[in-house]
């Protein structure tokens, strides 16, 4: 209103003042940019007009939740493995390199330092998340329930494909009953849980990516491998729907990374004939399989949406994320020519042998982990975790907040 005010009175004024021009010479005087126009003892004030208001955005709200759960594999696993029985405490996760750069110690996680779920939920404001079968630990504002190595499905359902779990046995159904067995320490009644749980964010996943692995790893084709899909997300949704049935009303759930630009993939279809490379000398046909397993998921999401319209389901684009990082290697700190390869490990084109592996005798990690996006040919490493939070925290609602 002000605008179109100003607009008329500066018409009007136009007008009455040529009114007032006694001549053509008066007429084309020009004007002074700011004061009088003089004509024949006639004043007439010019003023430029008035700059755009300013926006202020408003400030993100205060973040409210007071937990965190989460359940996956190794991309989040913050110590459960190490700590499930002795093939964990021996595993090259229990010990440096791992850990180092943050830690200085190994912690479980498998990387050399923090991990997503770390910097996510710092943004919230909680502390980084305690691994369940740490019975040590705190669990006031969360837990973690994510194993390294676990899978979607469960080890009897692989075995019926000719697929074996090697590494645990702790799919997402068994980390979901231990979610279930800590519910009863820490409320009483159903809607007590279910008023502790409306306040929580539950990331949902990564999970189901080891089934992608442990097939293809041994020996199945891609079709064989996509042909779990429909049964690792129908887990998934599941598990989602009785998280909600409980209380739930905030689930992240995080899709699958473009595997084929991981070195352990590179490394073991480098000479496949029947695997092409694209610009970013990343395998087509892996990533095209995980974008399909990205979409179903996508889908189902959709679907639970539709069925439980009052509960926030939001989905963490793994591979975007990812690809944000691997597409600006280097305007990120990353060695572009480098972006390939593991920081931690030994031979091959890729720095990488699954038989000597990254935390084994005689494997070294490299000096400059933060210019590496892999840390050990299968995971990140914590600076790649880092700007993969980053982006996930601009693109997901539930983390526009402040702590």
């Amino acid at each position: 209103m002000a605008s179109k005010t100003f607009f008329l009175c500066f018409s009007l004024l136009m007008i009455c003042g040529s009114l007032l021009l006694p001549s053509d010479a008066a007429r084309h005087h020009p004007p002074n940019r700011l004061g009088p126009v003089h004509s024949n003892n006639h004043y007439l004030f010019v003023y430029p007009p008035p700059p755009p208001p300013t926006y202020t955005p408003p400030s993100p709200p205060p973040c409210s939740y007071n937990t965190i759960y989460n359940f996956g594999d190794s991309i989040s696993d913050t110590g459960n493995l190490i700590r499930e029985g002795p093939a964990g405490a021996s595993s090259p996760f229990a010990h440096l390199p791992y850990g180092q750069t943050y830690f200085d110690k190994a912690t479980g996680r498998c990387s050399n330092g923090l991990l997503m779920i770390d910097f996510l939920a710092t943004k919230v404001g909680l502390p980084m998340l305690n691994p369940y079968l740490d019975k040590t630990a705190s669990f006031n504002e969360g837990a973690n329930f994510a194993v390294a190595g676990s899978t979607a499905l469960e080890t009897e359902q692989l075995l019926e494909k000719g697929i074996m779990s090697p590494v645990t046995n702790s799919s997402l159904l068994v980390q979901f009953d231990w979610f279930k067995d800590h519910l009863r320490y820490i409320c009483s009644t159903d809607a007590e849980c279910a008023n502790k749980l409306s306040k929580a964010i539950f990331m949902v996943g990564e999970t189901g990516g080891n089934d992608i692995n442990y097939a293809l790893l041994q020996g199945k084709t891609i079709a064989e491998a996509q042909s779990l899909v429909h049964d690792i997300v129908n887990n998934i949704k599941k598990v989602a729907l009785r998280l909600i049935d409980l209380g739930a009303t905030q689930l992240v759930v995080p899709g699958n990374f473009p595997i084929g630009c991981f070195p352990i993939y590179l490394n073991a279809f480098e000479s496949d004939p029947s695997m092409t490379f694209d610009g970013n000398s990343c395998i087509k046909e892996l990533n095209e399989l995980a974008m399909y397993q990205n979409q179903y998921l996508q889908r189902a999401l959709e679907e639970l949406r539709e069925e439980k319209p009052d509960v926030v389901i939001l989905y963490a684009d793994y591979y975007k994320a990812f690809q944000n990082v691997f597409d600006q290697a280097s305007q990120f700190g990353f060695d572009e020519v480098s972006k390939t390869d593991a920081c931690c490990g030994t031979g091959g084109n890729y720095h990488f042998n699954l038989a000597k592996m990254c935390g084994t005798r005689k494997v070294s990690a490299c000096s400059n982990p933060d210019q590496f996006i892999s840390w050990d040919g299968i995971h990140p490493t914590q600076a790649a975790y880092q700007r993969m939070a980053e982006w996930l925290i601009k693109n997901l609602a539930v983390f526009h907040c402040t702590a």
